[in-house]
Formats: structure tokens, sequence, C-alpha cells
């Protein structure tokens, strides 16, 4: 089973350069704004890719998603002026992050350890959505018609 066709590849390795060029000049620009623009760019890309995918669901919901955050930043980034300040070793925030990550392994810890044991995966109905999901539904991908056709009663 291929799961990507000659056609969509020949489509989607233009847009992985562009969203990884997108990146990379959102880690590398010096402007805040320009960082958030190429950000939106390579989110919109990926928006793009999944669309390629024949996954509109995850496109839909990449881009809305995308579209808000940028909103956001945009607006937090033009109402603000960050002024470039050398100041010396800051203890107050180096201690505070410290602190979270320590709080955060705690609690990560935690959640690792209710999870079940590698290999051992807790299949009830998802081998039945896998086995079956496809040809029950007649979706393009697997994905879809888990989403929208089995589990779209859910987020009604």
């Amino acid at each position: 089973m291929d799961f990507v066709t000659l056609q969509e590849a020949v489509q989607l390795y233009p847009l992985l350069i562009f969203m990884i060029l997108a990146a990379i000049v959102a880690v590398e620009t010096k402007d805040l704004l320009s960082s958030i623009i190429a950000v939106g760019a390579a989110g919109l890309g990926l928006s793009v890719a999944f669309l390629i995918l024949k996954a509109p669901d995850l496109a839909i919901t990449q881009l809305v998603v995308e579209i808000l955050c940028l909103i956001l930043l945009i607006r937090a980034t033009i109402k603000r002026d960050i002024p470039s300040l050398n100041r010396g070793a800051d203890y107050t925030r180096l201690i505070s992050a410290l602190i979270f990550v320590l709080v955060f392994l705690y609690f990560g810890y935690f959640a690792l350890k209710g999870l079940p044991p590698f290999g051992d995966p807790y299949l009830r109905v998802s081998q039945e959505y896998l086995n079956q999901g496809l040809s029950k539904t007649g979706a393009a991908n697997l994905v879809t018609a888990v989403i929208l056709d089995f589990r779209g009663y859910d987020t009604l």
C-alpha cells in the first residue's frame, strides 16, 4: 500500500521545502513581526500539505488554529515594543524556570506511569475502526473515516 503517489510527492516535496525555509526564516530573522509571519507561512504550508494528502479535516483544523494564533501573535507584537536590555544574570528567572521544570517532570512522571506498558495497547473499539473503517465508510483515508464518520457526532 503506497502512502503517497508520485503526483502527490511532486506536489508535496516543494511544499515541504517551502515549509522548512519558512521555519528557518522564522528562527533566524531579527524582526519579531517577520518571524511571526514566517511561522504563519509554515503553518499555511502544513494545511496545504494536509489537503494534498487527502485529509481535509486536519487541513481545516490546522487552518483555523493557524489563523487564530497568527492574529493573536500579530496583535500582541504590534502593541508591544521590546527594547533590548543587557542585564546581568537574573537568578529569580533561573530559579522559577528550574521550579517549573521540576514540577513538569513530577507530573509528567505520573502521567507516563499511568500509560499501558510499551507494546501492550488497550484496544477495544479502536481495533474495529482500524480493521473495518475504510470498508464501512468509503472515506479516502482512515483518519478521515474515524474523525468524520465514526466520531463525527462527538464534535456536534
